[in-house]
């Protein structure tokens, strides 16, 4: 099995406001979740999609930005 992370694009998470959770969910056919991350104001987590990992869901205001943009969520 190739290495995904060698060729995953990074993304960038910072938090707008305290306790801002990343949450990433794994692959396979029963999508759970394998890790969690809580930010404060102003922190940032540099991130990306590995053999483990095929979704991050924020929770909290946020800047999120990527290859193909940038985005706020409420």
């Amino acid at each position: 099995m190739t290495d995904r992370t060698d060729k995953a694009e990074y993304f960038i998470i910072k938090a707008l406001e305290n306790g801002v959770n990343v949450i990433g969910l794994t692959r396979g056919h029963d999508t759970r979740f394998h890790h969690t991350e809580k930010l404060d104001q102003g922190e940032v987590m540099i991130a990306q999609f590995t053999e483990h990992t095929s979704a991050i869901k924020v929770r909290g205001k946020a800047l999120i930005q990527t290859s193909h943009g940038e985005m706020t969520n409420e």
